[in-house]
């Protein structure tokens, strides 16, 4: 075990439980069993339909969450960022994973294996009740994005996405525009939209003043 270990399971679990206290010895005994994996840009982690072999969390980097129809087919389902914890539902279940995991860019992921994960849920009071509530928030999220996909109107599913991406976004230049690195074609993705309907709404919000669009990706004024 390395400090940095410690510090990236310390981080993921900040992240995404503020209010959980992590006891010193719990962390470093459960760090013990974590490790850090690099992946080049185009690696997977874990395929769909799969085994997912540990609880991940992103430390630096980008990964993407993606669905493979049955033609081959590839749709981008979530955009994986730094402190995002992923493969939560697979590993805690033993069911096959329900997408790809696919590194966007050079990244480097902590690997919560299952003796850790099994420390974090027997010794660390309240992780239990805090992971319950990140699967129902994420199960609640699913369902919001089902109804978009089949209800909502263009403009509603691609902010959607876009909020999503926006993630990731670099910090705010000095007039509060932010940039993201995503393509038409990943929008479209993203919110089961054609790209050709995602290409319009773009123009329609670009004409509103709303957005810029460059080469490689978007720019967004915080709001």
């Amino acid at each position: 075990m390395t400090a940095s270990v410690e510090e990236a399971l310390r981080h993921a679990l900040a992240f995404n439980f503020p209010d959980l206290h992590l006891p010193p010895r719990q962390a470093r005994l459960a760090a013990d069993a974590c490790r850090l994996r690099r992946l080049n840009r185009g690696a997977t982690l874990f395929a769909q339909a799969g085994t997912t072999p540990a609880l991940f969390a992103v430390v630096s980097g980008e990964l993407e969450a993606r669905f493979i129809a049955p033609d081959g087919g590839a749709s981008v389902i979530e955009l994986i960022t730094p402190g995002s914890l992923f493969g939560l539902a697979s590993f805690a279940s033993g069911s096959p994973s329900t997408y790809e995991a696919v590194a966007r860019k050079s990244s480097q992921v902590l690997s919560i294996e299952r003796a850790a994960y099994d420390r974090l849920m027997d010794e660390v009071p309240g992780f239990a009740r805090a992971l319950l509530k990140e699967l129902a928030s994420r199960h609640s999220n699913t369902l919001q994005l089902l109804e978009l996909a089949r209800h909502q109107p263009a403009d509603t599913r691609l902010a959607s996405a876009l909020s999503r991406v926006m993630l990731s976004a670099s910090k705010a230049d000095k007039q509060g525009w932010r940039f993201a690195k995503v393509t038409q074609s990943e929008l479209a993705a993203l919110s089961g939209l054609s790209r050709q309907t995602v290409n319009e709404v773009l123009a329609k919000w670009a004409a509103a003043g709303k957005l810029r669009t460059q080469y490689g990706g978007i720019w967004l004024r915080d709001s």
